[in-house]
């Protein structure tokens, strides 16, 4: 996958992101050119390449345009470690200052997940074929005999039952079983298998100090590497027991030491770290002397260190985030981007504003994403056997209603269709499977639309508690 992506021009990262965000082509543009300017400075050949730094985005929008869509989608597109944060957390009570650098953290938590699934897949087979041999052993345990061929080589060419030795007999019994297992007959059958099981570790604060997340997960790591080991016998079926032993005989095969090392390298170039409501941040135009202003100013400040490239203890290692790309968002109703103090400013030198949607953008949202709301609801009505459509008149009518609710009461994007569609679909789903069976289909008309939604948009204050 990864060999794909250094062939994605930006043209088609915008295409890509196409199928599931409509409009925002400039915000677009900017993440497919960050991204593209990702791949170009791992291909640079001289000692420049690790001055190259990424230019960090700044989205600025309402909410329900797509901000976060956009940026979770380039990761996926691009198969690199990401992690959403809201910056307005860190001005809770009780906040440290440390407690910033949970989300790089996070991230490299995401690469070693990234990287561990990658090498689960490499052995997938070569475990699958041990965990065969273990339940073949519980099922038909071998007869071991000095010299005797090893379990899965072929035994005499001509058979004979009552003049063959007992280790004979047991290889062919274990050859019929082992068929047996891989063609699945008997996946229902029950064994009893040792699973390994470690104790909780729990580790409290000891005294008043301090002690960071690093230091506290390395500390239970290292408590619970100290314990013995138990296992304790289990009866499941031959399905369940593979599952089980699945996950043992991947991680035998894994050495992690070499998963830590690869998860740091791809969460320092490729990762991503998605910043929202960093409008809540910032200090307000003409604001007085104290007050939670100080507050605001001080995450701002945590904050500065991590995105302008520093390193960072993680129970997986020391990384450093001087090319990690931030992308950070916010809708500024209240503040200004240049509300935020001028050093964060000019850690996000790229400045997006995403349009406000239309009725029309309304309208291709349910039509033509790959997750299209009205796709998602078929799916789950095909669920059940039952077949829903919506002809175009009304589509059109649910996109006018949910981009009139937004003007009249409060304008949330893109979210409120989640709502108009719920009302719209309610009473069907409930009435699923119970009076409308299996094999029925529901056309959805822009007078059903009408008659099921119009009377939360003339009642106003009646929208305002519903919607």
């Amino acid at each position: 996958m990864r060999n794909d992506i250094n062939h994605l021009t930006p043209k088609q990262i915008v295409s890509e992101l196409d199928k599931y965000i409509i409009g925002q082509h400039d915000a677009k543009r900017n993440v497919a050119i960050a991204l593209r300017n990702r791949i170009r400075r791992m291909n640079v050949k001289s000692d420049i390449q690790k001055d190259i730094v990424p230019n960090n985005i700044l989205m600025i929008g309402s909410t329900g345009v797509g901000k976060t869509e956009i940026a979770r989608r380039l990761a996926k597109i691009a198969n690199a470690p990401f992690t959403k944060v809201e910056a307005s957390k860190f001005t809770e009570v009780g906040y440290v200052g440390r407690d910033v650098e949970s989300m790089v953290r996070d991230l490299v938590e995401q690469a070693v997940h990234l990287v561990r699934e990658q090498k689960n897949e490499a052995v997938k087979e070569k475990a699958a074929e041990a965990v065969d041999e273990i339940i073949l052993d519980i099922l038909i345990p071998p007869v071991k005999s000095a010299g005797f061929a090893r379990p899965g080589t072929s035994v005499s060419i001509d058979f004979n039952p009552d003049q063959a030795s007992e280790e004979e007999l047991n290889e062919r019994t274990r050859e019929r079983f082992r068929d047996k297992l891989k063609s699945g007959e008997l996946e229902d059958r029950k064994i009893e298998i040792n699973v390994k099981h470690s104790p909780p570790v729990g580790v409290g604060m000891i005294g008043g100090g301090m002690i960071d997340d690093a230091s506290m997960a390395g500390l239970q790591d290292m408590i619970s590497g100290m314990m013995p080991k138990r296992t304790k016998k289990r009866k499941v079926s031959i399905a369940e027991a593979r599952k089980i032993l699945m996950e043992e005989e991947t991680s035998k095969l894994i050495d992690f030491d070499e998963v830590k090392e690869e998860a740091i390298r791809l969460a320092e170039n490729n990762g991503i770290i998605f910043i929202d409501e960093i409008d809540k941040i910032a200090s307000k135009s003409g604001k007085g002397s104290g007050g939670p202003d100080v507050s605001r100013e001080g995450v701002q400040r945590d904050l500065l260190p991590i995105v302008e490239g520093s390193s960072v203890n993680t129970k997986y290692g020391i990384i450093n985030t001087d090319h990690v790309l931030f992308i950070a968002a916010g809708a500024f109703h209240v503040s200004k981007p240049s509300d935020l103090i001028p050093e964060l400013q000019g850690r996000f030198p790229i400045r997006v504003e995403l349009n406000s949607l239309t009725e029309e953008d309304f309208y291709r949202i349910l039509k033509e994403p790959k997750n299209a709301l009205t796709k998602q609801y078929q799916a789950l009505f095909e669920a059940e056997e039952v077949y829903l459509d919506f002809n175009d008149e009304a589509i059109r009518e649910i996109a006018k209603l949910a981009f009139k609710i937004n003007e009249e009461v409060e304008n949330i994007g893109a979210r409120r269709l989640h709502t108009v569609m719920s009302h719209l679909l309610n009473d069907f789903l409930f009435e699923v499977p119970d009076t409308i069976e299996a094999n029925s289909k529901i056309m959805i008309t822009k007078e059903m639309v009408q008659e099921r939604l119009s009377s939360l948009v003339k009642n106003r204050d009646l929208s305002q508690y519903i919607l």
